[in-house]
């Protein structure tokens, strides 16, 4: 590898976003985009075949999107698929902070203690106390959220952006993250879930209906997930299907293709086949030894029988031993051949 600017971050390009609604024009003259939620993920990204391979996965139309405020226009995909397969990246794949937009950018980013940008202690705390996340829109920050994942289905190798202002997914998304770095260290990828959730809560005599995202691993048990970094060809197929797919195939015929054998080295190559493949026991090394000793009394019957019918003789073949040279030493009866 090549050499590297030491104090540069590295960071994943990021193809496109992964939403939970849009919003629509306002009814009323000036007002404000009125926000939609969605029971299923939205993808957006500048790239149009990246949004054609989600619609191709997920379902939906594909369709020509302008985000709010002056950002260029981009593509969009409303999708029918409530979970999306993912990959959290190395690192740590989440953000978090209270935030306030309005059109000139954003007006306030706060840890829960300190607003960023003015150094203030929490506006909202102060304001309305620790209940603050309760009051109308607008009035205090949001709870943001943002969560970078692979797609591992997707094209290209780029993180995509899951953003949800939850205060509820905000609590959730941050402990399963975080269970996950203390075992991973941030190091390899982990097979997750991405899953928009309908909840409804009751308080102060009104029953709220609204999604939550959900972060749930994908595949593996909590042990696998707290023992360390995974694989990664476990965090690619963590549900084994592959591996299954193998154990599920066909044996050969093994014993099959020995008989069809002409010489000793054919029935060489059965024996390899099946040690590469897993496949050898005890049994079978002894019936792959058997037909080889087949083959050998049957060339030196030949060989004994004289000049053929044009005075010509065998070449003599001299072998070390009386078993095959091919044979190793494991494939010896009782010597830890699987069985």
């Amino acid at each position: 590898m090549g050499g590297r600017i030491i104090t540069m971050q590295r960071q994943a390009r990021e193809l496109g976003r992964l939403r939970t609604g849009w919003s629509v024009p306002s009814d009323k003259p000036n007002g404000r985009p009125r926000p939609v939620k969605s029971k299923t993920w939205v993808v957006t990204s500048h790239a149009e075949h990246y949004v054609e391979a989600a619609a191709a996965a997920w379902g939906g139309t594909v369709e020509r999107w302008q985000p709010q405020g002056a950002g260029a226009p981009q593509f969009r995909v409303i999708t029918t698929a409530e979970q999306l397969d993912a990959l959290l990246p190395p690192g740590d794949p989440l953000s978090q902070h209270n935030e306030m937009w309005n059109k000139g950018g954003c007006m306030r980013r706060c840890d829960g203690e300190t607003e960023q940008l003015t150094r203030q202690p929490c506006i909202c705390l102060q304001q309305f106390g620790e209940e603050w996340h309760q009051q109308k829109k607008g009035t205090v920050c949001s709870a943001t959220t943002r969560l970078n994942v692979m797609l591992p289905d997707m094209p290209d190798l780029g993180v995509w952006r899951a953003e949800t202002h939850s205060f509820y997914a905000a609590n959730e998304m941050a402990g399963t993250v975080d269970m996950v770095l203390s075992g991973t260290n941030g190091q390899g990828l982990v097979p997750v879930t991405l899953r928009i959730e309908p909840r409804t809560r009751v308080a102060g005599g009104q029953t709220k209906h609204f999604p939550v995202v959900v972060v749930e691993v994908r595949g593996i048990t909590p042990r696998q997930a707290l023992a360390g970094p995974l694989p990664t060809a476990l965090a690619l197929d963590p549900t084994g299907s592959r591996a299954v797919a193998a154990i599920e195939a066909p044996r050969p015929d093994y014993l099959a293709d020995a008989e069809a054998a002409l010489t000793v080295d054919d029935v060489q190559d059965v024996y390899r086949d099946a040690h590469a493949a897993g496949h050898l026991t005890d049994e079978l090394v002894e019936r792959l030894k058997a037909r080889a000793d087949e083959l050998k009394a049957e060339q030196q019957a030949e060989d004994e029988a004289g000049p053929d019918e044009d005075g010509a003789y065998p070449v003599e073949v001299v072998e070390d031993g009386s078993e095959p040279a091919a044979w190793p030493a494991v494939a010896a009866p009782g010597s830890g051949a699987r069985r």
